[in-house]
């Protein structure tokens, strides 16, 4: 049993075979798969897709890149969207100071915006933080995402730790800095390049954070892991990120795989 915690299904680029991709899914050990908007387009698309497929759930939000386009009424728009059956988070949401495709004080304040939605549902929030880790961090504890109240939302995790249901898709940050969020209520989402020969930090990361923390994801059609790198990605290839996350941390594919599914199935509130 696996759980996809981040993928693109609404994305263009299965658009001429999504059908087929699905189909493999229900074939595969994949049982659940977060499908994550980042746009508005795209999460009316992921809504569609989670309420078609039994195993298919949604997040709604705008990533940074395409904060440049929204406005009050788009987030009237989201809201509206995030009460829909099966959407389970805000997101994917945050900073990306690598491309600046949007002005950085246009991603500051929708993130902002976007973030207060999440706390005003008392939602999951997936981020997504590209060269921006200060800021991320900073204006997270600025909106009150770590603050008693909103972790009073949630149970805490089996460790006895407080969850603040806020995910760190696709982590690519330091070692200590993924401490410190642990401590703080978040997880940790651990993506295809974890297998490559360069990935250095997440494999210390891997190392240090115990499996509690740990989701699992492909980020699809993106970040392709190996031994299918540059080619595109797909669901089912979360099982090996999962392969090498036990083999980092020296215990069993099975016991990653599912350990990590009943993480992302409490973090998602998902009880099917």
């Amino acid at each position: 049993m696996l759980f996809d915690s981040h993928a693109h299904i609404n994305d263009e680029r299965f658009d001429f075979d999504r059908e087929k991709i699905c189909k493999q899914i229900e074939e595969s050990p994949v049982s659940y798969v977060m499908d994550v908007g980042f746009d508005f387009e795209s999460s009316v698309k992921a809504v569609e897709d989670a309420g078609k497929y039994s195993w298919c759930y949604a997040a709604v939000g705008c990533h940074p890149h395409d904060t440049k386009d929204m406005d009050e009424e788009t987030l009237l728009l989201f809201k509206g969207l995030a009460k829909k059956t099966k959407v389970k988070a805000i997101g994917e949401i945050g900073l990306d100071y690598h491309y600046d495709h949007s002005d950085r004080d246009i991603q500051k304040h929708w993130f902002r915006e976007q973030i207060q939605l999440a706390l005003q549902l008392k939602l999951p929030i997936i981020i997504h933080d590209r060269e921006a880790n200060d800021d991320v961090l900073r204006i997270l504890k600025e909106e009150g995402v770590f603050d008693t109240a909103r972790l009073q939302c949630f149970p805490k995790k089996p460790c006895g730790l407080a969850d603040a249901r806020l995910l760190l898709h696709c982590y690519s940050g330091s070692r200590e800095l993924a401490e410190q969020y642990v401590k703080l209520g978040a997880t940790i989402s651990i993506a295809g390049p974890v297998t490559y020969k360069n990935a250095r930090k997440t494999v210390e990361v891997v190392k240090a954070i115990a499996l509690e923390h740990l989701l699992i994801e492909t980020d699809s059609p993106y970040l392709t892991p190996e031994p299918f790198r540059g080619k595109r990605n797909q669901p089912t290839y979360v099982m090996h990120t999962a392969e090498k996350i036990a083999e980092l941390k020296e215990v069993s594919y099975e016991e990653v795989a599912q350990i990590t599914c009943e993480n992302a199935k409490r973090f998602f509130d998902i009880t099917e």
